[in-house]
């Protein structure tokens, strides 16, 4: 499917001249002639359109204008990029629109068949021109690997969103890759040139998150020897990843409201206010909904980070990325060992089989450790048996236990099922796990299986054959 241009404009002749350009670009276009006719359009087909073109002003009997239809489209479908183009420019009128959510602000005077061609290129969400193969190479470049429903929307949103200025923030539990989520919004934006700064909040003591973040002159506070530039000010034009944002007290959250309000700060020790221009992405794993319902986050602080979201999910949910996760990590992993080594289908077979409390980063962590006790260039099940219980081992006493049973239920489940599929033939099944068959009988014995059970279903198949 084609991205589609949504032009917004009372005047038909400016709406088939826009057009004509855009289509000559390869794009399809859509025209609306009112705010009215504009919002009815979006809530139809708003997963079709890649970028509005709008208008400020209407007819005198519209009760609406250009600005409203913004504040609509931010508010329902903030992942459309909005570039108003207006024939009464002015300074106001366009500080206006950025602060609603705008991307850009052209005067009619201005516009050029050359200006629209650069909008296009600059604005036009890539989602929408590449196909699942594009998206699943973007990701894979970004350490992101994964083929399901659910890593694809991630990818979707990633460049959809990256490609606007909106602050967005990434939701999901502990070790699902929340910071190279970020990181790839940042390498799609037209901020990609610029710094990636990591705001590490949970570690930055409270005393002096304030001039770590916004800077500090010297002098400014005991042993403050020279000026300090702060993280703000080296994020300037890029990025800042305010990472594990819920763990940022009350107190604290109330600082922020203003470089993202007003883009500017006041370093530590000074009253001098410095213009910034730095876009927002957070991360947590936390609730900041019900948070903010205990009083522990600030809703004004939440809305504006939360400009678009995205969720990710616990690696339960998409087991059927385990292989690529595995090969991708191994792949990168291989690029400095001299003995290059690889991981059989039934080490990832037991893999598929547990439930990664920890999610990608468990999983990364047991297959590490796999690979680096593997005896030969084959990384098989009993290697990744012992990197869970590497991983057990990190875990507290509490939950020790917990993960002795999952551990014996993921290696049960994968005996089950290889018996199953090689009808209750022992030596078949030990050679496809890559162990011994007294290994095995030692194994059936502790989990009180019974082979015979996969040989009768065997041999009832051709009775009845």
């Amino acid at each position: 499917m084609n991205p589609k241009v949504l032009i917004v404009d009372d005047s038909i002749d400016f709406c088939t001249t826009i057009a004509d350009i855009v289509n000559s670009e390869g794009y399809e276009t859509i025209q609306s002639y009112s705010p009215e006719s504009a919002l009815t359009i979006l809530k139809e087909r708003y997963h079709q359109i890649a970028l509005m073109l709008l208008d400020i002003e209407f007819a005198p009997d519209s009760r609406m204008n250009g600005l409203d239809v913004l504040l609509e489209t931010k508010k329902n479908y903030p992942a459309i990029p909005v570039v108003i183009i207006s024939g009464k420019g002015n300074m106001s009128i366009a500080t206006q629109a950025g602060k609603n959510g705008a991307i850009d602000f052209v005067e009619k005077n201005d516009i050029t068949k050359d200006k629209i061609k650069t909008i296009l290129k600059n604005f036009v969400s890539k989602s929408h021109s590449s196909d699942k193969k594009e998206i699943i190479k973007y990701l894979k470049s970004c350490g992101i690997y994964g083929e399901s429903d659910a890593i694809i929307k991630i990818g979707e949103n990633i460049i959809r969103f990256g490609r606007t200025q909106l602050n967005v923030l990434i939701t999901g539990p502990t070790g699902t890759g929340k910071g190279l989520v970020a990181r790839a919004i940042h390498q799609v934006s037209q901020r990609s040139k610029f710094p990636f700064v990591t705001v590490d909040i949970p570690n930055i003591p409270r005393e002096l998150f304030q001039s770590e973040l916004f800077g500090a002159v010297k002098g400014a506070y005991t042993g403050s020897t020279e000026n300090k530039e702060g993280l703000f000010l080296q994020a300037n034009h890029g990025t800042i990843f305010l990472d594990e944002i819920a763990n940022l007290s009350l107190d604290l959250q109330a600082n922020l409201l203003i470089p993202i309000e007003e883009k500017e700060i006041k370093q530590l020790g000074s009253t001098k206010r410095i213009s910034i221009d730095v876009r927002f992405i957070s991360a947590t794993d936390k609730d900041l909904s019900a948070a903010i319902k205990t009083g522990e986050f600030k809703e004004q602080l939440y809305y504006r980070l939360r400009e678009c979201e995205i969720v990710l999910p616990p690696l339960k949910d998409r087991i059927e990325d385990i292989p690529y996760i595995v090969n991708g990590f191994i792949q990168d992993y291989n690029k400095d060992k001299i003995i290059k080594k690889h991981i059989t289908n039934s080490a990832i077979n037991i893999l598929m089989n547990y439930e990664w409390p920890g999610n990608v980063r468990e999983l990364i962590n047991v297959v590490k450790t796999a690979f680096e006790l593997a005896e030969t260039d084959s990384i098989e099940p009993e290697d990744i048996i012992r990197g869970l219980n590497n991983s057990k081992n990190e875990m507290t006493s509490d939950a020790t236990g917990s993960i002795d049973r999952r551990i014996d239920e993921t290696y049960k489940k994968a005996i089950e099922e290889v018996l199953q599929k090689f009808n209750g033939n022992v030596s078949k099944a030990a050679a496809h796990l890559g162990i011994s068959r007294e290994t095995l009988y030692l194994r059936i014995k502790k989990y009180l299986l019974n082979v015979n059970q996969y040989r009768n279903k065997q041999t009832e198949k051709k009775t009845t054959d």
